[in-house]
Order: structure tokens, then sequence, then C-alpha cells
């Protein structure tokens, strides 16, 4: 087929004459621009396409202008001291981006390739230089930069409105117990949601102070709502009702009603009282399918204190829960933990668990609330992203005799 093409080719000059006007017009009407320098730089060639991106004629550029000329005052430094330079090593550059200037005093962006001929005896004779319109490029780049500038922007924003959502739904300070030390944590596990996690520490008597922390089923507004009906259920039925269990029954009520159907909520929750005498301390808690409250002795010693038959706080119309008592002496802390620490990974990607918990504080008295509350919170940056689940902790503790503290 080609020696049939070709014998035509020399026995009908028509013929060849289109296949070279054909040849020229491909190069003046290329899709994409063409030039050739000599190896200063100088126009020799340059495409009907570039010229007419550029709104120059072809007397203006031609043994007139270098390559350079046409390029914006950044392009033309770097190609003086990058692009030329390494074409002359290399022999070739390819997808380089420049800015050319149009007669009319616009920019174009661009994207060039370059390769130097060489003649038979291997010495550079000129420079030819493809250039692609990258004008769709760049625009799609900007819009790629204003998508992602404004995705950072409403980021920002959603992050701003969880850190004070979140803070409404935690006290802003904790209630000082007489005789007793307290202190309290929260760690959020994701900057743009709301977790459901929620603790409080108030006056109920002239002697008794209140307690509590739970934690809330899903998260984001809908665990919010939860988060602040629980809360506000609690600190009103805890003034009502000096057994912690029947303040739990309370909250199970009207979670089971407000939310019910094909949507339920619920939460799990240590609900308790304090009353301090002297140098020691009565703590109720009361449990409603929560996490066991860890107890460390003045001697080191550790223990959960279990309740029970405690369960899920609006699961279950008719839910129980029970309470346990337990008297704090001097050294003694008492620990209060949602899950979010128990079932966080390890470094060896393993999951935490209330044993290693009981485990790293054994020892560590005697204690004191703050410095539990310190322990743990090295625990959990210590797990870096493996703390998948918010976390709140709340501690107290009773002093040592003449305020000795660890």
């Amino acid at each position: 087929m080609m020696c049939e093409a070709s014998g035509r080719e020399n026995a009908d000059p028509a013929f060849s004459a289109l296949l070279e006007d054909s040849a020229e017009d491909l190069y003046e009407n290329a899709p994409c621009g063409y030039l050739s320098t000599l190896l200063d730089g100088t126009i020799a060639k340059i495409n009907a396409t570039l010229l007419g991106w550029l709104g120059h004629e072809r007397e203006e550029v031609v043994g007139r202008r270098r390559f350079s000329d046409l390029l914006t005052v950044g392009g033309r430094l770097y190609h003086e001291t990058h692009f030329a330079p390494l074409l002359r090593m290399q022999g070739e550059l390819g997808g380089v981006a420049f800015e050319m200037k149009k007669a009319g005093g616009g920019r174009l962006p661009v994207l060039v390739t370059s390769t130097v001929k060489t003649g038979s005896d291997g010495e550079a004779q000129l420079i030819r230089t493809t250039v692609f319109d990258a004008s769709d490029r760049r625009a799609y780049e900007q819009e790629l930069l204003r998508a992602r500038d404004e995705a950072e922007r409403e980021r920002d924003r959603v992050q701003r409105l969880a850190r004070t959502l979140q803070q409404t739904l935690l006290p802003p300070a904790l209630a000082e117990v007489p005789g007793m030390q307290v202190a309290a944590y929260y760690h959020p596990a994701s900057a743009d949601q709301v977790g459901g996690d929620f603790y409080d520490l108030f006056p109920v008597t002239g002697d008794t102070w209140g307690f509590f922390l739970g934690d809330v089923s899903g998260k984001g507004a809908p665990a919010a709502v939860v988060t602040s009906l629980a809360r506000y259920t609690l600190r009103a039925a805890a003034v009502h009702a000096p057994d912690p269990t029947v303040a739990l029954g309370t909250l199970n009520t009207v979670l089971n009603q407000q939310f019910h159907g094909t949507d339920p909520r619920y939460c799990t929750v240590i609900h308790g009282r304090i009353r301090p005498h002297g140098d020691s301390a009565t703590v109720t808690l009361a449990g409603g399918g929560h996490p066991p409250a860890l107890l460390i002795r003045a001697d080191g010693t550790t223990s959960f204190l279990p309740i029970q038959g405690g369960q899920l706080v609006g699961a279950l119309p008719g839910a129980r829960f029970a309470a346990v008592d337990v008297r704090l002496g001097a050294g003694d802390t008492v620990l209060l933990y949602t899950d979010g620490l128990t079932e966080a990974r390890t470094h060896g990607r393993a999951r935490y668990s209330e044993e290693q918990l009981r485990d790293d504080l054994t020892g560590l008295a005697p204690t004191t609330a703050p410095s539990v509350i310190e322990a743990v919170t090295d625990l959990l940056a210590g797990f870096g992203d493996g703390v998948e689940d918010d976390t709140a902790l709340l501690a107290f503790s009773i002093p040592l005799p003449g305020g000795d503290q660890p």
C-alpha cells in the first residue's frame, strides 16, 4: 500500500503538491503552537496558531525577537537561568509551565516542550519548540484552589461551631467540695463533630454534692440534643431524688418517651452523691450500663466498683438501676471514665481495656484527682490516632493529712 502511494506521488505532481500543502497547513494551523529558533533564541519560524494566540504579525517576530522576549519577566528569568542551560545539557525538556505576553497586554499560560535539532555531525543547529495553551488547565487549577480554600473555610467554621456547642454541653467549672480535690478532662476524638460524652459536679444540699458522667449514643447534633437533655434532667432530678437510682429512672423515662420508634436514643451513665465528713467521704454510685468506676486506695491497690444490674438509660421503658456505697479515706481517689478510653487502640493496634487501665494506675497511689487525670491524659496522648471516640474523665479524692500530696 505504501509502495502504491509512493508511486502515485512520483507520477502525479498534483498529488505531491497536495501532500506538501497539507503538511504546511498542518504546521500552520495545528492545535498547538510551533516555533523554531536559532541557538541564541532568535525566532526563525513560527506557526499561525501561536501568532494568533499572542496577537502578533509574523514580520514582528521572525528574525526580530527571541523566544524569551515573548515571555513575562518571571518566565524570561527562569528561561535564561534554568530552562536554556538544562536544554543545552539534555537536548530536550518537556512540560514546563510559562506565561507568554500577548500583544494586547494580556498573559497566556502555556506548557512548553523544546528539542535541540542536531546535524549529521552531531552539532546543534536549532531549537524546535512546541507550545500548548494551558488556559483551561490554569482555570481548572484555580477552581481547585478556590474550592479547597472554600472547603477549608467551611471546615474551620464547622470546627468553631462544634467547639462552641461542645463547651455548652460541659460545665464551665466544677463545684468545690469541702475537704476534697476534684478534676475533669474532655478529649474530643474529632474536631468536626460534637461528641456525646458529658459530666458534671454540683451542690445538691448543704452537705451533699451530686455528680454524673455519661456517654450518649451517636455523634453530632442528634447526640448533642440528647446530651443537653440528659444533663439538665439529671441535675433537676438530683435535687428532688436523694436516691441516685430514682434520678436515673427519671432520665430513663424522659429519654424513652422522647426518643422512640425508628430513632431510639439512649446513654450510659454513672450518677451519684458525695457526702464529706471530716477527713473522709461517703460516695454513692448508681450505674446505668456504664463502665465501672476505678477506686485507687492510698496504699496503691486498685479495684473496680461494679454496680450489679444497671441497664442502659433510655433503652427500655422499665429499666432497672442499682447503686453501691464506698467510703473514701485520706489518699483515696475515684476515677470515672467513658469507653473512649478503654476501647482506644494501642500502638500495636490492640484494644486497650479496663483491666489494662487498672494495671497502669496500680502503684500510682498515694495520689490525687488532678494527678490521676494527668496520668490518664498522658495515656490518651500516647495512643495518638488510636483514640477513635470521645473520652470524658472525672475524678475526686481525699487529700492526705497536712496537704502532703505526691
